[in-house]
């Protein structure tokens, strides 16, 4: 495991600030959003549609706390015909990963002067509540960042959507999951192929390398992987960069390839400040998560015998739970994944809580891999 201070020099002019907003296209907006709300807490927010006159694309926002989910779907059957390949290529998954900015312009010149494919180039959008400046640039495989300008804008979300006015009864008796902000977002490259997506942050956002693991580092009897963190230079936007190492069987970074058609969006961490209750709510909605064998809390316990940190959670109620804990010196961090959000086994879901501890869980891969694997062999794919 390597982790890396050397920031590269500052940029000259333009910032990343933050995850802004998360698109996926699916198959029934409707749905999927309903489906957010309900086993994950999160509550209606916005809408754009017929009603709303688009006539193309049907778009919920569903929200909790700082996180920001856009479930798009297509409402004509062939337009737009980029949304009905991609639909077909990928099924439901996360099409654009959109970052708040400073100096949208300096960032986009930089981009366009680094190679960066431009998919759409900077344009206005305004409302009663003022104006947003957007661009949107290619990264891996079909997916998309758009940068994105609030500075003159007060408004809740972006112009061209109206809040929803329909609350879900459920969410007054279902309980709070404590789901804070988005953590990071990891991203599955074919064989080879992540060294070049590193390298497109690096060239073209002004990214540095945060954090790496190698297949020496990460594998089990069957399946392997590599692994590099990018970041902004506040450090503020995390992106791990995934790839499968050969191995015996087929890695389930290789599966998502194989089933998603590409390199694309494998999952998304969310941050909480109480796992625990965060976990026992979301199991009470219903949300499954991967499980973890016995062994691993016999293990943990061992090793924490002699550890420098001491967790302050119950280990009982964080096996009863299923989370995984990881720690060095300085800290420790608690972690645990869904099963996959659609018939795919492609995209799923992590929920995170840091103890001084700015790690990506690399003690826990070999735990998470045997538990994804049991998964895979259950679907025939291991």
């Amino acid at each position: 495991m390597t982790s890396y201070t050397d920031k590269g020099p500052k940029p000259e002019a333009g910032r990343f600030i933050t995850f802004d907003h998360i698109t996926f296209w699916v198959g029934n907006a409707k749905q999927a959003a309903s489906h957010y709300c309900t086993r994950l807490g999160f509550e209606p927010f916005m809408y754009k549609g017929l009603e709303t006159g688009s006539r193309e694309v049907a778009s919920h926002v569903v929200k909790q706390n700082k996180i920001l989910f856009v479930f798009q779907s297509m409402l004509e059957p062939n337009k737009p015909a980029d949304m009905g390949h991609h639909l077909v290529r990928h099924g439901d998954g996360v099409k654009d990963v959109a970052f708040e900015v400073e100096d949208l312009d300096a960032i986009v010149k930089k981009a366009k002067s680094r190679g960066a494919v431009v998919v759409r180039d900077v344009w206005e959008e305004s409302d009663q509540y003022g104006k947003v400046r957007m661009a949107t640039v290619q990264t891996y495989g079909d997916t998309t960042h758009t940068l994105i300008d609030r500075s003159n804008y007060k408004g809740p979300f972006l112009p061209g959507y109206k809040e929803t006015t329909v609350t879900d009864p459920l969410s007054k008796l279902l309980p709070q999951c404590g789901l804070l902000h988005v953590d990071h977002i990891v991203g599955n490259q074919p064989d080879l192929q992540m060294n070049d997506a590193v390298d497109w942050y690096e060239k073209n956002l002004m990214f540095h390398r945060f954090w790496s693991v190698d297949d020496k580092q990460l594998s089990t009897e069957f399946s392997a992987l590599r692994s590099i963190v990018v970041t902004n230079y506040e450090e503020t936007i995390k992106m791990p960069i995934n790839e499968p190492a050969p191995g015996k069987r087929k890695s389930q970074i290789q599966e998502y390839v194989d089933y998603y058609g590409g390199a694309g969006v494998q999952h998304i961490a969310m941050r909480s400040n109480n796992i625990i209750e965060s976990i026992t709510n979301l199991r009470a909605r219903g949300q499954q998560f991967l499980e973890i064998p016995a062994t691993y809390y016999k293990t943990l316990r061992e090793n924490l015998k002699n550890a420098q940190i001491k967790v302050t959670e119950d280990l009982d109620e964080l096996q009863k739970l299923h989370i995984l804990i990881d720690f060095d010196e300085n800290g420790y961090l608690l972690q645990i994944f869904t099963k996959n959000m659609q018939d795919r086994p492609t995209l799923f879901l992590e929920v995170i809580q840091r103890h001084n501890h700015q790690g990506f869980g690399a003690g826990n891969f070999k735990s998470l891999f045997e538990a994804i694997e049991a998964d895979q062999n259950e679907r025939g794919n291991l």
